[in-house]
Formats: structure tokens, sequence, C-alpha cells
């Protein structure tokens, strides 16, 4: 297994300019996430990492090697796509032995090689059963198999879960997860939900919609300390607040007319983050603590009206107005039967927070 890196990539499809300048290393092993929103380039990444497309400029390596011109079948890298491409003639056996057969190995050690990996996506019992008495999920296994029987360096996943049902993606996952530990292969996954990213990535990166890498990191770091009002807000949900930046040693203020003043940890300074400078703060609605009485133990206060809420199971949104229009949303965990302070539409509450819990954003 080795590390991809893409250096100073452009493409252009009719005149249209979709990449410019991605610089991107991929670690080698490593469950790496590509998220962005439909039509950003993920695709056009990956297709230029199979080998399917060639970059307008710059280079891609597999490892030392500069593969950017190598043909797609000389390279040791396979692709599973949304739509599966299964051969529906075939049986299972088949489709995951196809490129063995090809290569017209012993028939022993086909039959020994395919086993083995349909025994690793828990499908050795359903061997010799056709294409079509699968489930969406079984499926999407034998995709799988098929694309890791030959042993590849590389496997790029585009969307391959998207047809699935929730309750099977969400199965899906898991079992990605599992199968990329135990083949200890690179895994390249490309989508536009940020669940699956946040769920499955050792490290990811993050796309906008002019096709420039907006961060790259851990799923923690990506969401914990996102660096851009887009990353805020395309992963996960973020209450954005506009104001005047007021830095002190410890502890910076952040001042929005008609709304007050709120406290900020100071972190690492960035050029953008000036005294009197206009910034933007955010806060995570599962870091707001919502109450019908004032608590002092916070670093931010604010009040508001009720206007809905949304029941999700585990927890509930509330939508809350706050005096200068605002619309802020909380995400309350359902840990208790009884609440005692349980909260209803048009009640008057408090939000409060901690300075730690809040992110300076670039205006």
């Amino acid at each position: 297994m080795r590390s991809i890196q893409l250096k100073n990539i452009e493409k252009s499809f009719n005149g249209e300019l979709i990449l410019e300048n991605i610089n991107l290393t991929i670690p080698e092993g490593k469950f790496f996430a590509l998220l962005g929103p439909s039509g950003c380039g993920k695709t056009t990444i990956l297709r230029l990492i199979a080998g399917f497309e060639t970059p307008d400029n710059g280079s891609i390596f597999l490892g030392d090697t500069d593969i950017t011109y190598v043909p797609s079948n000389q390279r040791r890298i396979n692709t599973v796509f949304q739509n599966y491409a299964l051969f529906p003639h075939m049986n299972v056996f088949d489709n995951v032995a196809y490129s063995l057969m090809l290569k017209k190995l012993d028939e022993e050690l086909i039959k020994s090689r395919v086993f083995k990996i349909l025994k690793a996506v828990r499908l050795e019992h359903q061997m010799y059963k056709s294409i079509n008495q699968l489930s969406g999920g079984q499926q999407q296994r034998v995709a799988l198999a098929r694309a890791i029987i030959n042993e590849p360096e590389v496997l790029l996943l585009d969307e391959p879960l998207a047809a699935l049902d929730v309750k099977l993606r969400e199965q899906m996952l898991i079992e990605l997860m599992d199968l990329q530990e135990t083949l200890s292969t690179t895994f390249v996954y490309v989508t536009h939900d940020q669940t699956e990213a946040l769920t499955l990535a050792d490290q990811m990166a993050i796309m906008n919609y002019d096709g420039h890498i907006e961060q790259i990191g851990t799923p923690r770091e990506i969401y914990e300390f996102p660096i851009s009002s887009f990353v805020a807000q395309f992963v996960g949900k973020m209450n954005i607040f506009r104001g005047t930046l007021h830095s002190g040693n410890k502890v910076s203020f952040v001042e929005e007319t008609n709304l007050g003043a709120f406290e900020v940890a100071a972190g690492a300074r960035v050029p953008w983050m000036v005294e009197g400078g206009q910034v933007l703060m955010g806060v995570r609605p599962e870091k707001i603590w919502i109450s019908k009485k004032a608590e002092e133990n916070f670093s931010n206060h604010l009040t508001g009206k009720v206007e809905s809420i949304v029941y999700h199971g585990p927890a509930t949104q509330y939508n809350v107005r706050v005096k200068n229009g605002t619309r802020i949303e909380v995400f309350e965990q359902n840990e208790e039967h009884f609440p005692k302070d349980k909260i209803d539409y048009d009640d008057q509450v408090y939000l409060h927070w901690q300075k730690e819990n809040a992110v300076l954003l670039e205006r």
C-alpha cells in the first residue's frame, strides 16, 4: 500500500475549469473521505486517480511513482461505482472471479481466493446465487469483493451507498469500516453526505462549490474547529453570528449590533483576526444549553422565544428567535422521560454556552 499525491492538478471539460491547482496527499492505509456538494469535482478527482481521465496540468503519484499517464489497467487501483456494474447473467462466484479467470490462473487458486474474499464480506453462503437474488446491500458487497480480489493498493469508492435505504446504509458503513481495517488498504471515499464522511473517515478533505479544497483534517478537527463558514455550515449545523472582534490576552469578544458581546476563547491568531475587524462566530446547536431560567456558570447568555420544536428521538431541536430577529437552533439531548423543565412553543427561554464552544470564522 502506498500514499496518493495530487500536485498542482488542473482539469477542464468543454472549456469549463473544474479543478484548479489541487494539491492533496492521501496517506497510505487510511480511510480517506472526499466530501463536498454535488458538482464540485469530487468524482473528477477520483477518475483522475483511477486513470479514467488525464489532468490538463499537474502530476499524480502513487507512493514515489508518477502514474499521471499510466493506463488505468496498469494501476493497482480499483473502483467501486454507485451502480455496482455487476454482471447480471453471472452468479456471485463468477462476478468476483472474473478478473482472475481472465488471467487464466489455476482453478483451485481462483476458488481459494474467491472464497477468502467472500468470507471477508460475509457472502460465502451466497457464492452460487444469481445476482438478481441478492439484496441491495449484498450486491454492494459483491462489488466490493470483485474490486479487492486483485489486492489493489488503493480502493476508490464513488458514493457506493447512495442507492441504499437509510437503515441498510448505516449497516454498510460499519461493514466498510471493518473491511478497511481488515485489509489495511487505502480507501478513498467520495460522498456529499456529511454523516457518511464523519462516520467512516480517518481523514477527510472538504471541497467547496468552486472545486477548491477548504480544509483537510480528522473528522473531529473539521467538525469542532472549522476554518471557514462554508465548512462550518456544510459539515453539521452551525449558528452564525456576525460582529466586530475585540481582542484580549486570553479572551476575545465578538460584538454584534443589537444583540450583545460574546466571549470567545483566544486560540491561535491568524492574519484576519485583528482588533475591530469584522468576523463570524459559530456555535454548534448541541453546544448551547436551553432553559426557562438564567444559569450563572456560562460565559455567554441570550434570551429568546421558542418558535418551533422538532422531535428527533435521541434529541429535540428548538428553534429560538432572539431580539435582533436571528433564529438560533438548539439541540437538547433527551435524557429524561419526564423532564422537570418542559419547554413549549412561545416560551421565553435562556440560551447559554461556554466561550470554549465558540469558534471564530473569517467573514
